[in-house]
């Protein structure tokens, strides 16, 4: 467990109805770090997510964000904490112009920096600068992913859950997305990164864990999963 753990779960169990999805996971976050959570469709991730966003309740197990509790904590007192969660498949809202978008990302924290970090968000995002007073349903789906995090990035988070931004992105994207959350790690933001594209991330993630079947079967360095022959064999068909 890293010495100044933001983020500490242990023994987290959560489900659906009688369905159990995750069982006893352990996952601890130091501040500054980007930890990646892999594995395939179904075998927990957006679950996790959803418990460490306040969305679904745990059945057992803690959650400690620097050093408070999150089990019963409300979804809207956890982002004003600043833990951020952009979700898997964008959620932006269609009819909304860009701009509206972005502002309703600091609905619940950072209001009074609202001005400036929009402008921190154009600068990272140009595109999205361009279209700024376009609707956000216009958006092509890699443009609509960066308004995503931007809306994210709008609240000003301390830890910041990126769920599958990968996903359905061209290989072009993919390697700007990619580069784009390694940039924010190095600004110090703390990011948990889940993903299915397991290469990359283990290239930027400086711990990770493979989840399978709502359970935590491999973690490590990213640099020495790599190279685990389990993993190998399970993702990358070595």
């Amino acid at each position: 467990m890293p010495d100044a753990a933001l983020l500490e779960v242990d023994g987290l169990a959560a489900g659906y109805g009688a369905s159990a999805i995750l069982q006893g996971i352990d996952l601890h976050v130091a501040a500054g770090e980007t930890v990646a959570v892999l594995g395939s469709n179904g075998v927990g991730k957006t679950t996790l997510n959803k418990v460490l966003s306040g969305i679904l309740r745990p059945r057992a197990g803690s959650i400690r964000f620097n050093g408070r509790s999150l089990e019963h904590a409300a979804p809207s007192k956890i982002v004003e904490m600043g833990l951020v969660h952009v979700p898997e498949g964008r959620r932006i809202f269609p009819d909304m112009s860009v701009d509206e978008n972005l502002v309703l990302g600091s609905y619940r924290r950072a209001k009074a920096n609202r001005a400036a970090n929009r402008e921190r968000v154009m600068a990272i995002f140009p595109r999205l600068a361009e279209r700024c007073r376009q609707p956000a349903g216009t958006l092509s789906g890699g443009e609509q992913q960066m308004l995503a995090i931007g809306r994210g990035l709008m609240a000003e988070p301390r830890f910041l859950i990126l769920d599958e931004p990968s996903l359905g992105l061209s290989p072009l994207l993919v390697e700007e997305m990619f580069m784009l959350i390694r940039r924010l790690g190095a600004e110090g933001l703390t990011i948990l990164l889940v993903e299915q594209n397991v290469v990359q991330s283990l290239a930027l993630a400086a711990h990770a864990h493979v989840l399978e079947n709502g359970r935590i079967v491999l973690s490590g360095k990213g640099e020495e999963l790599m190279s685990d022959p389990r993993l190998q064999k399970s993702y990358l068909g070595m």
